[in-house]
């Protein structure tokens, strides 16, 4: 039996990975390192899973904690490095803890691994394509070699430990890979973020705010298919991931205000709703994935369209109010203006 790291397994991407990995692997153990902020929820594991002790262990713990991490790490075959403050808008506000959990947690696993080389086969660091900024082509995706120009302090802290762990790979050569998922949407996504945040205002009639004019331009993947690519990560011959970066998206962009705009359609709700405000300082124009490199060395490709998972998505969220409505107030953060004005946003 295989064991698992996975640290942030309790927010919205590690602990779909987490499930799916518990339903269909019975041959993999799972320890799970999660801090518990704001975005973590127990909820999101199965009751029948928590009680599992052979193949379910959960740590309530941080990844800044050296002797935690290295004790859990020297149990592992496989470390999955979902653990992160992963926010834009609370970043504008509060940075510091952003370079707190994404560099320096990420080098305490770093050197953690590199320790247990012998015992680690594989370490997959979950980045960001948000490290990319915007697009500098925008006739055409970005690849992997597109240069790293992060336009938040969130962005700008993964960009930091992309690079730490780009360092540890070649200064150590440790048996990582660096995966940047384009922009995640599914069930369970915290309220803060764009298609969560649409969904529940609609099925509550209230206004759907866009930044600036919802032009902005992201690849949308359901984080279905962006478990399915960790996992033929994880799955594949060394010598095919080994020290690579793989971008996980569609290569097919989308602008925020159409995402509102399939949302109020698919609910039978006034357009009306989507109203637009002051635009979010760093904001993004543009990006979107090439997935060569995925799709042509794995065999990886998405499997659900755009339609179909954002329809799943709203079924969800129309059927699950007792999960997400005590959630709302968390909806909005204080961020600060280049006026230094501080607003909600």
């Amino acid at each position: 039996m295989k064991t698992y790291l996975v640290t942030g397994g309790a927010g919205f991407i590690g602990s779909a990975f987490v499930r799916h990995v518990y339903r269909r692997r019975r041959d993999v153990r799972l320890i799970v390192l999660d801090a518990m902020t704001y975005a973590g929820n127990l909820n999101n594991f199965p009751r029948a899973m928590k009680a599992d002790q052979k193949r379910f262990k959960f740590w309530w713990g941080n990844v800044n904690n050296l002797n935690l991490v290295d004790s859990l790490v020297a149990q592992s075959d496989v470390v999955i490095h979902f653990a992160a403050e992963s926010h834009v808008s609370r970043s504008i506000y509060d940075d510091r803890i952003f370079f707190e959990t994404d560099v320096c947690g990420t080098q305490a696993l770093c050197q953690s691994v590199v320790r247990h080389r012998k015992r680690v086969d594989r370490f997959v660091h979950v980045s960001s394509s948000e490290v990319y900024g915007t697009n500098d082509f925008p006739d055409r995706p970005m690849d992997e070699d597109h240069p790293l120009k992060p336009a938040s302090p969130y962005a700008a802290a993964k960009a930091g430990a992309d690079r730490l762990v780009y360092s540890y790979l070649r200064t150590y050569d440790m048996p990582g890979v660096i995966v940047r998922p384009f922009n995640n949407y599914g069930p369970r996504q915290h309220l803060e973020k764009a298609v969560p945040r649409f969904i529940c205002g609609a099925l509550m009639g209230e206004p759907l705010t866009l930044h600036g004019d919802g032009s902005a331009q992201r690849d949308w993947i359901h984080v279905s298919d962006n478990v399915r690519a960790l996992l033929a990560i994880i799955d594949a011959d060394s010598r095919l991931v080994r020290g690579e970066v793989f971008n996980v998206g569609t290569g097919r962009p989308t602008s925020v205000a159409k995402i509102a705009r399939m949302i109020v359609d698919e609910l039978g709700v006034s357009p009306d709703l989507i109203v637009e405000v002051h635009n979010r300082p760093g904001q993004v124009d543009q990006h979107w994935a090439d997935t060569t490199r995925i799709r042509q060395r794995l065999g990886w490709s998405p499997r659900l369209s755009l339609d179909d998972g954002l329809s799943r998505t709203i079924d969800w969220y129309r059927r699950r109010e007792r999960w997400w409505r005590p959630l709302l107030w968390m909806r909005h953060v204080p961020i600060t203006l280049p006026s230094g004005e501080t607003v909600m946003h």
